[in-house]
């Protein structure tokens, strides 16, 4: 059930500020992105200190986000993403001051960082649940085209940008500006419609985890979405563990020209999520979506296999645009399979299955790469890419 009005579509008001929340919040994400890390390493030195906060920072999504999924398919969505922001606006003002005071240890940070991302879980999950029931179901490529489109730009290019520009200033006020872009993310969501999808009835936490849990590993579309998205995290996680170390002694860029292959991507990923849903309606989702998948496992291959500049700015681009558009077309095929009472703990259930094998690829990168060559991670990522959406071709075109 959808709000009052019954209007959906991202051409309607209520889709533009949820728009707006997105684009605001995220900006803020990719700010504390880059100035977390960045204010570990400066204010410890210490590469144990750097691993603590990113654990405290993951964590998360291993142990909050399964619950949070029960709760937020109990809860008013509405209510869930503006109380998260809420909340994050509180935690970054209190991080901001403990940076200004110079008070932020190294336990301050871990544990600003762990409450951070366990507010997200319930803001994202819940504005999952946000998008579809606003978008509605025959706009659902847009709606996720748009989102990851509001995502790149704030995570990738405005979030860092901004960031570089303050820390230099002054640390605190990066933590400051994420504060004061929840704050305006939550007034965009309040002034949201209510949305009032279908809700399943009370049940114990521990037997609502189990179904949604059982819904996605029993339904044969998603575990091919699972093990699609699962294979190409470990991949891309190998990937981004030794793409600065590559970029810088195989390609010959300075440090300080790094960040710039990051916007390459960023620009990428603009076209692949506008350009996934147009090839979609005309090719069919499951053919772009495999396609996807061979784009980005030759883009691997060819950044490893071609030690030149120009092919490794071609090979970003593709790498954003591939992903980009994988991530469209997989995020909405998720959300028309799964049942509006099962939203919030399937999207959880499904994020944890996919991200949590994650960080095997950053720890199998760097002992293959001492082994072998940098070269040799990214041929095998993509070699493992490619294959993958060879193997899953005919269930992902078949759902």
């Amino acid at each position: 059930m959808v709000h009052p009005l019954g209007t959906t579509g991202v051409r309607t008001p209520a889709f533009r500020r949820l728009t707006g929340a997105w684009a605001t919040s995220l900006v803020g994400d990719g700010v504390r992105t880059v100035a977390l890390p960045l204010y570990t390493a400066i204010s410890t030195r210490s590469p144990l200190a750097a691993s603590a906060v990113a654990v405290a920072t993951a964590l998360p999504w291993l142990l909050v986000a399964l619950p949070a999924g029960v709760l937020v398919d109990r809860w008013p969505p509405r209510a869930v993403v503006a109380a998260a922001h809420v909340f994050r606006a509180v935690v970054t003002a209190l991080l901001a001051a403990a940076v200004f005071a110079d008070r932020a240890g190294v336990v301050l940070l871990c544990a600003f960082a762990f409450l951070l991302t366990s507010a997200e879980t319930f803001a994202d999950t819940a504005s999952q649940v946000l998008l579809v029931e606003l978008a509605g179901p025959d706009d659902l490529e847009r709606a996720n085209g748009r989102f990851v489109t509001v995502e790149t730009v704030g995570m990738d290019l405005v979030g860092p940008l901004a960031a570089s520009a303050l820390f230099w200033w002054q640390p605190a006020a990066c933590f400051a500006l994420d504060a004061l872009t929840f704050v305006v993310a939550a007034c965009f969501v309040l002034r949201l419609p209510r949305v009032a999808p279908d809700r399943p009835p009370r049940a114990r936490l521990r037997t609502q985890l189990a179904e949604g849990a059982g819904f996605l590993l029993r339904s044969p579309e998603l575990r091919v979405l699972v093990v699609a998205v699962a294979v190409t995290a470990i991949c891309a996680s190998a990937v981004n563990a030794m793409f600065a170390l590559y970029a810088i002694t195989e390609l010959g860029l300075a440090p300080s020209a790094v960040p710039w292959l990051v916007v390459v991507i960023a620009l990428g990923a603009l076209a692949g999520a506008r350009i996934s849903p147009v090839l979609a309606a005309r090719l069919g989702a499951g053919r772009v979506m495999v396609g996807a998948l061979v784009l980005l496992g030759g883009a691997f291959a060819l950044y490893g296999a071609v030690p030149h500049l120009a092919a490794g700015l071609v090979a970003v681009l593709l790498f954003g645009a591939a992903s980009a558009g994988w991530n469209v077309l997989s995020a909405t095929r998720r959300q028309r399979l799964t049942p509006a009472p099962l939203m919030g703990r399937v999207t959880s259930a499904y994020r944890v299955l996919a991200w949590g094998l994650a960080p095997t690829g950053a720890g199998l990168a760097g002992p293959l790469a001492a082994s072998t060559s940098l070269g040799v991670v990214y041929l095998v990522a993509g070699a493992t890419t490619v294959i993958t959406a060879v193997v899953l071709a005919r269930p992902l075109m078949r759902t």
